[in-house]
């Protein structure tokens, strides 16, 4: 069989060879399996898709990097291929290709399963072979991670969260235990990779790849990073892959002009180059490069188990003017700005992930007010399972920073997520584009004194974390780093040992263990009735957020209120839905956290005494900058009367 008919569907796809089988993708999402090399016996099969180039060899460490032809197929689909003997597993090579309008070029393969260390650019032959571990998770993993569950995710760059002593980064083994050790204390149920596949510029963070199915090398190999998710997974913690499929760099070696034409993007720079990001943007209206780019996203759920892809930068591929000047961008057939190919690939996207592993969340990173990112496609929807709520976190941050005195003008900052809250499937991230480029720490950006910014933070993650929507949170954001984060150094790991670093600590692992106990307040986060805002009786009510949380049938309620000021409330006025003790389950400023120590001594009882509207209310101590979480507890049992004879 040749590879045009395995690609065609003519015959099954080959084994996984991991100990899970996963469920089968269409044949046209599966381009792995045969493009690119594969070892056979005592040689490699290599097929490369360029087909308006002249001619195309492969040239490598097997064979004295001499140029080594192989064959068009005569099928019409640009496809080229041959084995060649004595091409084994670790070997280096390129294909050498002439191009479209003559001129030679030492290409990478766009299907390598690993890469050179950068900045070395060679494509290395490997197999994705491994013996997973993870077999509970996986049987699980629906369970787990349904929308009616808790999801808190600590957001990663392995090559800065730790360093050895001398700076060098860490192997995905050595940071594996580490890493699961540190959600597990922490609470976190996922954690998030920044991009890992290989990007020849470190700063870029990996959002530049240039090896789509290759992990970067600067962290070991591909089996390396598989135990990474295994371990993490035998620890039970999800693991999510950052993946980047809205625009690629121009570096020589990789995707562009692969055969001397514009084939993976487009010629016409208004359709073709991000002036933002100076690279360039895939042709998603051309099949070949939305199976490269859907084989792709299957590829890294299938062979090292990820649990989910957050999309990055949707925004850029659903706007034709994106970041551009009137003049600088092509209309759509319609006269529109909308990228019609774009949305009928991420809606394809979706659709085929969805089918080959149900389990999986589709995440998009997406900031605009486009309709229907996370419903479903036959609804008319893109298709994605959820969507980070950047409006959330842009409005949130501004008021976070807003000296103290001010606040009371700009109530609907902070209130008005709870208007669209459930037009989509939110998520709430603090991620690591809150951290950079001058804006300075999350600590760092709260006002006043040393006390008032811990205690600012401490309020922040309370709300936080009690607001509908799953939660996101950047590394360092756990113990209140302070310095603004940087992809050249590691955490200051120190500062844990200082008290109110330690506090934060606390703070956070105390909210993630309540978050995932209560039902109210995670089963609805995607459901209206989950949530509603409750009325308080004070001076300055712009200052005081108080809301309840509802979950399944039978759950407890939860109410939160949070005080966005220094000044204490003594005596505020509470309406509450139901009369009755309320658990004063959880209060930042404890002194454990490093707070004043102000509270209501663990309960508070509601009355039948009405409050605009609501049947009950209660008086309680409000500390300040802090978020109090109240939980009802249920009636006792009357008595019986005692034994009887």
């Amino acid at each position: 069989m040749t590879p045009s008919q395995i690609l065609s569907g003519a015959v099954n796809s080959p084994s996984t060879g991991t100990q899970r089988q996963a469920p089968r993708a269409s044949h046209h999402f599966r381009q792995y399996d045969v493009m690119g090399a594969h070892p056979d016996g005592s040689g490699t099969r290599f097929t490369v898709w360029a087909p308006n180039a002249r001619s195309v060899g492969v040239t490598g460490s097997f064979n004295g990097w001499h140029c080594e032809p192989l064959q068009r197929l005569e099928d019409g689909s640009g496809l080229w291929h041959g084995r060649i003997e004595g091409a084994r597993q670790g070997d280096y090579y390129k294909y050498r290709i002439e191009g479209a309008h003559g001129g030679w070029m030492d290409k990478a393969d766009p299907y390598a399963f690993r890469c050179e260390h950068p900045p070395h650019t060679a494509s290395q032959v490997w197999e994705l072979s491994h013996e997973w571990g993870d077999r509970e998770w996986m049987a699980r993993r629906a369970e787990r991670q349904g929308h009616r569950q808790p999801m808190s995710i600590y957001e990663v760059h392995l090559g800065s969260w730790q360093r050895e002593e001398d700076g060098r980064v860490l192997n995905y083994r050595d940071l594996a235990v580490r890493l699961a050790s540190h959600c597990r204390t922490m609470g976190f149920t996922h954690v998030e990779l920044m991009p890992v596949a290989e990007h020849p510029f470190y700063g870029s963070w990996g959002y530049q790849t240039t090896g789509y199915y290759a992990p970067t090398a600067r962290y070991g190999t591909p089996q390396d990073l598989m135990v990474l998710v295994d371990t993490l997974h035998q620890h039970g913690i999800g693991v999510l892959l950052d993946w980047v499929g809205s625009h690629f760099p121009s570096d020589p070696h990789a995707l562009a002009r692969f055969d001397g034409t514009e084939l993976y993007e487009h010629a016409d720079p208004r359709l073709g180059f991000h002036p933002q990001w100076n690279s360039l943007i895939f042709n998603y209206g051309r099949y070949e490069v939305r199976d490269f780019l859907i084989s792709n996203a299957i590829f890294w759920l299938e062979k090292y188990h990820f649990d989910g892809l957050r999309v990055d930068a949707v925004a850029s591929m659903l706007y034709l003017d994106f970041s551009r000047e009137p003049g600088e961008w092509i209309p759509n057939e319609h006269g529109g700005n909308q990228n019609l190919e774009a949305v009928r690939f991420l809606q394809d996207l979706n659709s085929a992930v969805y089918a080959a592993f149900p389990d999986v969340h589709m995440i998009a990173e997406e900031s605009t007010a486009w309709a229907g990112v996370s419903r479903p496609v036959h609804h008319g929807g893109l298709g994605f399972g959820m969507k980070w709520n950047m409006g959330w976190m842009n409005d949130t941050l501004r008021y976070a920073q807003r000296p103290h005195f001010f606040r009371r003008w700009h109530g609907d900052d902070i209130r008005f997520s709870s208007v669209y809250a459930f037009d989509e499937n939110f998520m709430l991230p603090l991620s690591h584009d809150e951290v950079v480029y001058g804006k300075g720490s999350l600590l760092g950006r709260q006002p006043g004194d040393e006390w008032q910014r811990f205690a600012g933070l401490r309020a922040l993650y309370g709300y936080m974390w009690t607001h509908p929507g799953k939660k996101l949170l950047f590394m360092g954001g756990e113990f209140g780093q302070l310095q603004e984060w940087h992809h050249e150094r590691t955490l200051d790991w120190h500062l844990w040992a200082r008290p109110l670093h330690a506090g934060v600590a606390r703070w956070v692992c105390d909210l993630n263990a309540t978050y995932r106990r209560l039902g109210a307040l995670h089963a609805n986060d995607f459901h209206p009735e989950g949530f509603g805002w409750l009325p308080v009786e004070t001076s300055e009510p712009q200052t005081v957020l108080a809301f309840v949380r509802r979950g399944n049938p039978g759950d407890p309620l939860a109410v939160a209120v949070t005080n966005l000021t220094p000044e204490p409330r003594l005596g505020l006025r509470l309406g509450l839905p139901r009369a009755g003790t309320w658990e004063e389950l959880l209060n930042s400023d404890a002194t454990h956290y490093g707070g004043s120590g102000m509270g209501n001594l663990g309960r508070v009882v509601a009355h039948d005494t009405p409050l605009a509207g609501l049947p009950a209310s209660a008086s309680l101590t409000l500390p300040p900058l802090a978020t109090l979480v109240l939980v009802e507890q249920a009636p006792e049992a009357p008595m019986t009367g005692g034994n009887r004879q």
